[in-house]
């Protein structure tokens, strides 16, 4: 059979690919170049929301930048486990030891609300929130010392009332999945989300950084409505805006530790936001095939008959996306990558890609899952309710 048509039709997405991944890098630099607000008036209180989950590496260092914020109003910052073994325990311990003169909680209970075990969490915590504004961010999140006055600030806008944040990648250390996971990050989320924010297509909210006031997060309901949702900092977004606000993003970018030390961690978290994504936007996800521009190239290239030309396109292909990679370090001061990983990372996200579309089901914390149509997350075994809390 010839397959020629087909060879021809990939490359045509590889070189819309090619636009694509330009057009990105262009906007990348104007996004990073919008003035940041100024926060006007006396700096309200803030409560840090930081839901653990077991020993991550780096977790002490990435939970003390939190610590070392430059802010000139009061700080509390909440840590929750749902274990009373979970050793993040003795980090939270440690960082109060550290930081005597700030107030930090933990929150210990076992208490199991639906079946997103980090909304669980969150709703057992929520009790000791203490302040007027609200900044939930995941444990493996780095940040800079003006982090928190940057984001109060935005928040502060007119008609803003909600905040989160775009994130890169920070290897955890020299090893080779490392490095491939954060380039996922650098040069496949965070272009993409550039580009559907700056052209109106995408609305998004991550767990990277959601801040909100107390107020705003009584009158959705509180956690407790998102308590079965796989995407739940899609969803706080969502109902945010519902609310007639204004989920803002700043032009800067903060941390994700990448911790990935074999293969099989790598695919299997990735598989989980890539059906986290499918779910919550199954038409923009579909369409998003144009991105994977040197792979479509090269499976064209592959095809008999293809010719010279489709090899080109290929090479044209990889070359874009070191441009783009390239822009984004510029515009959002980044670190320079291993260059020599863009082809081996793009097949792998492609593999991904195609892979996500077989099956609904996705491990997450060591707990597998299905995810419906709506998104809902429905545990794959029955899931303990013990009870009881405490506190630092």
């Amino acid at each position: 059979m010839d397959l020629i048509w087909l060879s021809h039709l990939l490359l045509l997405l590889a070189l819309a690919g090619c636009v694509y991944g330009l057009v990105a890098a262009a906007l990348a630099g104007r996004f990073a170049r919008r003035p940041a607000p100024v926060l006007v008036g006396a700096a309200p209180s803030v409560t840090i929301l930081k839901p653990l989950c077991g020993m991550e590496p780096n977790l002490y260092e990435n939970l003390e930048t939190f610590c070392q914020q430059g802010y000139a109003g009061p700080v509390q910052v909440v840590f929750g486990v749902q274990h009373a073994a979970d050793p993040a325990i003795a980090v939270v311990r440690r960082l109060a030891q550290a930081y005597p003169a700030l107030r930090l909680d933990l929150v210990i209970d076992a208490r199991q609300h639906g079946s997103n075990r980090k909304v669980s969490n969150l709703i057992n915590m929520s009790g000791e929130i203490a302040h007027d504004v609200v900044v939930l961010a995941d444990s493996d999140m780095v940040v800079k010392p003006d982090y928190l006055a940057r984001i109060v600030a935005e928040l502060s806008q007119p008609g803003v009332n909600g905040v989160t944040c775009l994130y890169h990648g920070v290897p955890a250390h020299r090893g080779i999945w490392a490095h491939l996971s954060a380039l996922a990050i650098d040069v496949q989320f965070l272009p993409n989300v550039v580009m559907g924010t700056s052209l109106g297509l995408a609305k998004p909210c991550f767990g990277s950084t959601i801040a909100f006031t107390a107020e705003a997060l009584a009158a959705i309901g509180g956690f407790e409505a998102f308590r079965d949702d796989l995407a739940d900092d899609y969803a706080i977004g969502e109902a945010l805006r519902a609310g007639g606000g204004v989920v803002a993003i700043p032009t800067f970018t903060i941390g994700h530790t990448c911790v990935d030390t074999d293969l099989a961690g790598l695919w299997s978290h990735e598989l989980r936001w890539n059906r986290t994504i499918r779910n919550v936007d199954p038409a923009g996800y579909a369409g998003s095939i144009v991105t994977h521009a040197f792979p479509l190239a090269l499976v064209g290239a592959l095809i008999p008959g293809a010719g010279i030309h489709a090899l080109a396109v290929a090479a044209f292909a990889l070359a874009c996306r070191i441009v783009l990679c390239l822009r984004l370090e510029r515009a959002f001061g980044l670190a320079p990558h291993p260059y020599w990983l863009l082809p081996i990372r793009d097949i792998l996200s492609f593999m991904n890609f195609a892979w996500s579309f077989v099956s609904g089901a996705v491990t997450w914390k060591g707990h597998d899952y299905r995810v419906v149509a709506d998104g809902t997350l429905i545990p794959e075994r029955s899931l303990g309710r013990d009870a009881g809390a405490s506190s630092l």
